[in-house]
C-alpha cells in the first residue's frame, strides 16, 4: 500500500487523485492533505472520507472553522497552518508519495521539502521547475528523491523515453491543443473576453492554467519544465499544435523513430500513471481511448506572432538564472489581473515582458535567491499593473 500526501486536495489535480484513491482503497492510504480555505465543505468531506493524519490549511481561522464542523465522534486530524504547514505536510514521515497539485509558485517550498525528505513526488506543479529547476534538480540528485511528472505532456514524454538515454534523443515534441484562440486572428484576439479565454476546447482545468493555455504560455512553461525534468537543452524541445489532444507528446530519437503516448484528454490517466509507477494497473477511473472514434489526428506549427507569450518563454527557456522565475511570477500576477477584468487579453504578454525587462538576473541562484526574485517580480508586476489600471 502506498501512503500519500496530497497537496492541493480540493483543486482539480487533488480531486482527481482522490478519485483514484477512492477506486483503489486496497492500494492507497491518504496520510496528509493540504488545501486552501475556499472549499470548506469539500475539504471537510475529504477529511471524513479519507481520515488523514494531518491537514494543512492556510490560516487559523480556517482551522477553527473546520474543527468546529468535524462531526462528534468523527476522525479528528492534526491541523497545521500556512506555508510552514504545507512543508510539514509535504515531508510527512508516513508519506511515501507526495502529490504536488498546488498551483503556482506557492508549490516551490513544499516540493523542496518533499525532495529533501527523499519522497517520490508526483509533480503537477510545473511552476516549481520553471522557477527553481536548477536548485530543485540539484536537491533531487543529493537526496535520492524521485520526480514522476503528472502534466499530461511530461507524463507522455516520461512514458515514451522508457529506458533510453539522453544521447538517444534527437528532440522532444511537446504537443498542445492550441487553446480557444487557435484559429482567431490578431484582430479578433484584441476583443477576446475573459469568458472567451476560459472556453478551453478539450480540457477542464482551473482558471489560471486555462488562461495560460489560451495565451500558450502554458506550452512555454512546459518547455522550461521539460528541459530540467529530462536534462535536455531547450533548443531540442519543439511545440506541436495538435487540436485533438490525443497524442499527449512524443520523443523523436536519433535513429528517426518517433515514440509517443496517446490517450483521451483526461487528467486521471497521468495521475494514475504517476501513482502506480513503475507498475501498470487498470482502473475504472481512467477512460479508454477508442481510435476508431478518433479517426483524425492533425498537427500544426505554432504561430509565435499571434502568441507572443510562447515566443517569450521559448527564448527564456535557455536561461539558467533567475529570469524564468521572474517570467513565471509576472505571468501569475498579470493573469490574475486579467481574470479580474482589469486588463485586456492582448495586454498579458506586454506586461509580462515589462517585468522581465526590469529584472537584473542572478546566475547560479540558490533557492532563497529564486524566492526573493519571485517576490520582487510580483511586487514589480503589481506596481506596473496598478499604475496602468488606475
Amino acid at each position: 500500500m502506498k501512503r500519500l500526501a496530497v497537496l492541493g486536495s480540493t483543486g482539480s489535480i487533488g480531486c482527481q487523485t482522490l478519485d483514484i484513491v477512492r477506486a483503489h482503497p486496497e492500494d492507497f492510504q491518504v496520510v496528509a492533505i493540504a488545501a486552501g480555505g475556499s472549499k470548506i465543505q469539500l475539504l471537510l468531506d475529504q477529511i471524513e472520507k479519507f481520515k488523514p493524519e494531518l491537514v494543512a490549511v492556510p490560516s487559523d481561522k480556517v482551522r477553527k472553522e473546520l474543527a468546529s464542523l468535524v462531526s462528534a465522534g468523527s476522525h479528528k486530524p492534526e491541523f497545521v497552518i500556512g506555508d510552514q504547514g504545507l512543508e510539514i505536510a509535504a515531508a510527512h514521515p508516513n508519506a511515501d508519495t507526495v502529490v504536488a497539485g498546488l498551483v503556482g509558485a506557492v508549490g516551490i517550498r513544499p516540493v523542496a521539502a518533499a525532495v529533501k525528505a527523499g519522497k517520490i513526488i508526483a509533480l503537477a506543479n510545473k511552476e516549481t521547475l520553471v522557477a527553481a529547476g536548477s536548485a530543485i534538480m540539484a536537491m533531487v540528485r543529493e537526496s535520492g528523491a524521485s520526480l514522476v511528472p503528472v502534466d499530461s505532456e511530461h507524463s507522455a514524454i516520461h512514458q515514451s523515453l522508457g529506458c533510453y538515454k539522453n544521447t538517444d534523443i534527437k528532440r522532444i515534441l511537446l504537443t498542445g491543443s492550441g487553446g480557444p484562440f487557435r484559429t482567431w486572428s490578431k484582430d479578433q484576439m484584441r476583443d477576446a473576453t475573459r469568458d472567451d479565454a476560459l472556453k478551453h476546447p478539450n480540457w477542464a482545468m482551473g482558471p489560471k492554467i486555462t488562461i495560460d493555455s489560451a495565451t500558450l504560455m502554458n506550452k512555454g512553461l512546459e518547455i522550461i519544465e521539460a528541459r530540467w525534468l529530462f536534462d535536455i537543452g531547450a533548443e531540442r524541445i519543439d511545440v506541436v499544435i495538435h487540436p485533438q489532444s490525443v497524442l499527449h507528446s512524443a520523443v523523436e530519437f536519433v535513429d528517426g523513430s518517433v515514440v509517443g503516448q496517446l490517450g483521451v484528454p483526461d487528467m486521471h490517466l497521468p495521475i494514475h500513471y504517476a501513482l502506480y509507477y513503475p507498475e501498470r494497473k487498470h482502473s475504472r477511473e481512467v477512460p479508454l481511448l477508442d481510435l476508431f472514434k478518433v479517426r483524425t489526428l492533425t498537427f500544426e506549427e505554432p504561430d509565435y506572432d499571434r502568441f507572443p507569450c510562447l515566443a517569450m518563454a521559448k527564448e527564456i527557456a535557455h536561461c539558467e538564472d533567475t529570469t524564468p522565475c521572474v517570467l513565471n511570477a509576472a505571468n501569475e500576477v498579470v493573469v490574475e489581473f486579467f481574470l479580474r477584468g482589469a486588463i485586456k487579453f492582448v495586454d498579458i504578454p506586454t506586461f509580462i515582458r515589462k517585468v522581465v525587462d526590469l529584472h537584473q538576473s542572478i546566475t547560479h541562484p540558490s533557492l532563497d535567491d529564486i524566492l526573493d526574485a519571485d517576490r520582487r517580480a510580483r511586487e514589480a508586476a503589481t506596481d506596473l499593473l496598478g499604475a496602468a489600471v488606475r
